[in-house]
């Protein structure tokens, strides 16, 4: 998945905050007070993403209801392995990444590599906060 562009961050933003099914004209709702657009760009940008795997939809009588593929924390991971895997140095990126995190953030990384190393760690399972 290619990394989403200013609009369609936006529309994902407030899919993910709607934490339920939505329709185009919710998410034209929630952006008007901020970024007021025509009807037909909001469902135009939201079928895009449909398309792109970000949005799953169902028919609701003449419309789509539409909700996220991906959390926001999963969507954030797919930037960051994006990110990582244009460095040149792998391991210098991470070590810069780690030197600017505080010690919540670096707990939180130890913890998930104590869970990577553990058997719960398959590759079938997802991460989850503890």
């Amino acid at each position: 998945m290619e990394q989403l562009g200013d609009l369609e961050a936006e529309i994902m933003d407030r899919v993910w905050s709607a934490r339920g099914p939505v329709a185009v004209r919710d998410v034209r709702a929630l952006l008007a007070p901020t970024r007021p657009l025509a009807y037909t760009t909001v469902m135009t940008v939201m079928d895009r993403l449909f398309h792109k795997g970000w949005l799953t939809r169902e028919r609701a009588g003449r419309s789509y209801r539409y909700q996220p593929a991906l959390g926001r924390s999963a969507y954030t991971a797919q930037l960051m392995r994006s990110v990582l895997s244009e460095a040149d140095d792998r391991g210098l990126t991470l070590l810069h990444f780690v030197h600017a995190m505080d010690a919540a953030e670096y707990e939180t990384l130890r913890e998930a590599v104590q869970w990577h190393s553990s058997s719960r760690g398959r590759d079938d399972e997802e991460p989850t906060p503890s």
